[in-house]
């Protein structure tokens, strides 16, 4: 398996003055640590007004900043909500592009929808019609990375024409393609396009081999037609981290800063009742606090414990073909301290194990699955590239206030379209230099 962190930078109440420039600042850091200590990926999240529970709204700038403090490091947008309200898809197109680009080529594009009624009623998408949304921009973006023209279109939710979107991606034909997943139907939905899955709740073991087998039961199907340009066949899942030389300790650093991660998004997805700017979730936590911790099982595997449960967690997760593990170590009020010193604990102790022989394991699974991802190729509908006659051409505004001016003057065939520009420019009252500027 590979490893990587996902930050949503948590906030909670009570704010102190200049708390948000040292947050952002000690999230940065901690990719900066994660590339120095081996670390394959760092995932930020797009979430718009859920207070303490995540302050990240622009993933595509922190995600950038943190390109010029790394190396090797694989930056992940975790997700890039894709209704058009929330992102027009040339918008997302020309900043993944920007992004894979500013990283020399290390962008991994996760996609999403939001579930939340915050931000979904803040910019007016429907919850009804948010996933055929996400499909149609997500498809379309696609497009419009890979494609040169890109030849436009009139969809139910957006429309524009043939523009060639720039910059270009480095990665070709655009970066690895992924869906965020909060349940099984969701994996479901990702493997039927050709995505990876991207499970930001917590799988239980018992559960894990189950969900991950269907999902490549799927991808290697008739089942399975790609949304993108290539296939990215691969499972991530969640884990929180909190690791101590003994579970007390461990638990003492992060069980909190994991309750209220977990009370914090059921707040906002679930059960919760929120006045913006007033409502307390830290306060409303800790009344709760020690119900919730005492529901929170201790002993087994966990990545809260000892190096040693966190290990017997890993194997788990990796006999069920995991691809990926995403740690949440910044959670709550857990301090900057321990969630480096957790990063840094797995990084020595654990995940030497879990990379033994994993360049050789990559190159056999590839192989595998090589002959159904060319079938599931094959049985994509692609949109037509244009011929070059059949790519529109249109005129500058001023040449078309020019041909206008010269419809109005009579003249049907001028010296040259910049004396039709120059008339219709003193029509309008236009003259001097900007008149001088038509030559």
């Amino acid at each position: 398996m590979k490893f990587g962190l996902l930050l949503e930078l948590q906030h909670p109440r009570p704010w102190q003055e200049g708390g948000e420039l040292k947050l952002f600042q000690e999230g940065l850091e901690q990719v900066e640590l994660a590339d120095q200590l081996g670390y394959h990926y760092a995932w930020e999240v797009e979430h718009h007004f859920l207070e303490e529970y995540s302050h990240s709204s622009a993933p595509e700038v922190f995600l950038a900043a943190a390109s010029q403090r790394t190396k090797q490091i694989r930056l992940g947008t975790g997700i890039t909500l894709m209704p058009p309200q929330f992102n027009h898809p040339a918008r997302v197109a020309e900043r993944i592009a920007t992004l894979d680009l500013v990283s020399s080529g290390r962008v991994e594009f996760g996609t999403g929808e939001s579930s939340s009624r915050s931000e979904l009623e803040g910019y007016g998408v429907p919850l009804e019609e948010k996933r055929a949304m996400w499909l149609e921009c997500t498809e379309q973006v696609a497009n419009m990375l890979a494609m040169d023209p890109y030849p436009g279109f009139e969809g139910r939710y957006f429309s524009m024409p043939a523009r060639n979107v720039v910059p270009k991606v480095v990665q070709r034909p655009h970066p690895p393609l992924w869906m965020a997943c909060s349940n099984r139907e969701a994996i479901r939905t990702a493997a039927r396009l050709g995505i990876g899955a991207l499970t930001f709740v917590q799988v239980a073991p018992s559960a894990a081999k189950e969900w991950i087998d269907e999902y490549y039961s799927i991808i290697c199907s008739d089942e399975c037609v790609p949304i993108g340009h290539a296939v990215n066949a691969k499972v991530v899942l969640s884990v929180p981290l909190s690791l101590g030389p003994d579970e007390e300790t461990a638990r003492a650093n992060g069980l909190d800063g994991r309750l209220f991660f977990q009370r914090a998004m059921a707040h906002y997805y679930v059960d919760g009742l929120h006045k913006p700017g007033r409502t307390d979730l830290w306060s409303e936590f800790m009344r709760s606090r020690d119900a919730l911790a005492a529901n929170a099982t201790s002993g087994g595997p966990s990545g809260i414990g000892t190096p040693e449960q966190a290990r017997e967690l890993m194997r788990i997760y990796a006999e069920a073909g995991a691809d990926h593990i995403l740690f949440m170590a910044q959670m709550g009020k857990t301090r900057h301290e321990q969630s480096c010193q957790s990063l840094q604990t797995f990084a020595a102790e654990v995940m030497p194990e879990f990379l033994e022989g994993e360049e050789q394991r990559e190159r056999e699974r590839a192989e595998r699955l090589a002959p159904y991802i060319e079938a599931a190729l094959a049985r994509k509908q692609w949109m037509p590239t244009p011929d070059d006659d059949e790519i529109p051409t249109f005129p500058a505004y001023k040449r078309e206030v020019a041909a206008a001016g010269q419809a109005r003057s009579g003249q049907l065939e001028p010296d040259s379209w910049q004396e039709g520009l120059r008339d219709a420019m003193e029509r309008a009252g236009i003259s001097g230099d900007a008149s001088r500027q038509a030559d």
